[in-house]
């Protein structure tokens, strides 16, 4: 534990729907929610504007449009989302050495090891202009939440949600932990609480009351111990720069089970070669590929095979998923498919064998780039605007970005019967108007997202630095009641903006 409260947490507000609200000027201040749009998508991210009518992450979609019929539904665009994510994390990395990304939205940073703070009132300074400056840079809201510990500074910047900073001051541990329940402590999940919950302990101060010993009969030695130092508020976790990565993986569940063992394989074969495509991004290799199958009834069941060496062969991750593939029994339909690459290594030992054999088949494989193709949705989470929209198939799903010869960018609201409609704007522009057009428009293209912010000229630059957190309109931290976007931005929008909807969401690899 510090003294000090200079770890700082930062997490994005609602990032996903946050984002495609900044895109889409009609959409602001609209419940947004962002998944995959096929009957059996779940929720990726709701706007604070949608959690108000009970949508949530990780709910079924079907449940979310119950909830909210009148919300906009949308398709993550996940290259919009890195592109503002590095945005955000550079930003950080001015504060610090010491940035622990957790996600594309969320991180940890040791404001000590980056001379920027050794007190309270230099922490808080600096998560002020980190704020300011993510508002400036991105046009979206963080919340910061800044203690002595990791576990602390991620309960801060709970609290301070949304577009919030609170500061935990060291030595008030014990005391704020005391009431609060025991799911807010790391590694507690459901079965804990439930099982915490029968032994009589609810809250925090529960815990420590309990005792190391107690926990430990209840949980295990490692576990309970663990447990009991939160509790007490003690967490000396570091903040650690570089985060392994420990495995790659793509999945896709269904809108209809499979029920073809051929077809099952195709698709088996297909996620191979995504997954080699993450792979070879991430600049890795691996020795185990794994399968993962979801029946119709729901169970699922886990199969790995180890290779000789890493490989980022798409042949060789092929044929070892296909060979576990064999090993599955598929009768009744399958729901969902995965697959993944563990033991993750810098380099390739190739199999020359799997090598000869890819060789030969060649000729196969291109032929089946070419074959049918099975309708899926990814389960809770989508692909980028350039995966989602296929020109060659001419399906345009809600939300992905477009660009019309004559009209412009714009994005898709929705399509159906043979139409697509178009809403064309600009996250600088006022809302836009509506045009549909035939799904095969020969003037209407798929097109990469736009920035969020304009970018500032030079000398909006300089003053923006020289005042991070006052005089530019972009870069004034707003108070409880103010608007969170820039004041260059128009804040009225159109009453018809928030019935966005689309179709079945299809996903290409």
């Amino acid at each position: 534990m510090r003294s000090a409260p200079t770890i700082l947490h930062l997490d994005m507000d609602a990032f996903f729907a946050a984002a495609e609200q900044a895109a889409k000027p009609s959409l602001r201040g609209k419940p947004v929610v962002v998944g995959g749009l096929g009957p059996r998508g779940v929720v990726a991210t709701a706007s604070y504007e949608a959690r108000q009518f009970g949508v949530h992450s990780a709910m079924p979609m079907a449940q979310a449009r119950r909830l909210a019929p009148n919300a906009a539904y949308v398709v993550p665009r996940f290259l919009l989302y890195r592109t503002v994510s590095e945005q955000v994390m550079e930003l950080l990395g001015t504060l610090s050495p010491l940035v622990e990304p957790l996600s594309l939205d969320e991180a940890f940073v040791d404001l000590e090891a980056g001379g920027v703070a050794d007190d309270s009132a230099s922490a808080r300074a600096a998560g002020e202009r980190l704020r300011a400056d993510i508002r400036a840079v991105t046009g979206l809201t963080g919340s910061v939440g800044l203690a002595g510990s990791k576990m602390l500074a991620k309960i801060a910047s709970e609290q301070a949600k949304p577009d919030g900073l609170v500061l935990i001051e060291p030595g008030t541990e014990r005391e704020l932990l005391g009431p609060m329940p025991v799911r807010t402590l790391p590694g507690v999940g459901p079965a804990t609480g439930e099982h915490l919950r029968r032994a009589g302990m609810t809250t925090v101060a529960e815990l420590a009351e309990a005792g190391e010993d107690e926990l430990v009969r209840l949980l295990g030695k490692a576990h309970g111990t663990s447990l009991f130092r939160m509790a007490m508020g003690y967490d000396n976790r570091p903040v650690v720069a570089e985060r392994d990565t420990k495995s790659v993986s793509v999945e896709d569940t269904f809108d209809v089970d499979l029920h073809d063992r051929v077809r099952v394989r195709i698709e088996v074969e297909r996620l191979s070669d995504r997954c080699v495509q993450r792979l070879r991004a991430a600049g890795h290799s691996g020795r185990t590929i794994v399968l993962k199958v979801r029946r119709y009834d729901f169970s699922t069941l886990t199969r790995s095979e180890t290779l000789r060496g890493p490989t980022d062969d798409p042949a060789v991750v092929r044929e070892a998923a296909g060979r576990l593939l064999e090993a599955v029994d598929t009768t009744g339909g399958v729901r969902l498919l995965g697959v993944g690459v563990t033991g993750l290594a810098d380099y390739t030992q190739e199999d020359l064998f799997a090598q000869a054999a890819a060789d030969e088949q060649a000729g196969s494989v291109l032929g089946r780039a070419d074959g049918p193709e099975a309708p899926h949705a990814s389960e809770g989470a989508g692909t980028d605007s350039a995966e989602s929209v296929a020109p060659a198939e001419r399906h345009w799903a809600a939300g992905t970005d477009v660009r019309h010869a004559e009209y412009g960018p714009g994005w898709v609201q929705g399509s159906g019967v043979g139409r697509v409609t178009v809403r064309f704007e600009e996250p600088g522009s006022p809302p836009g108007r509506v045009r549909t057009f035939r799904v095969d428009d020969p003037d209407l293209e798929p097109s990469e997202p736009l920035s969020l912010v304009p970018r500032l000229t030079d000398e909006q630059e300089r003053v923006r630095k020289a005042d991070p957190g006052g005089s530019t309109a972009a870069g004034r931290s707003s108070g409880p009641g103010q608007s969170s976007w820039p004041e260059t931005w128009p804040k009225d929008v159109s009453p018809d903006g928030a019935g966005v909807s689309g179709g079945t969401e299809r996903s290409r690899p």
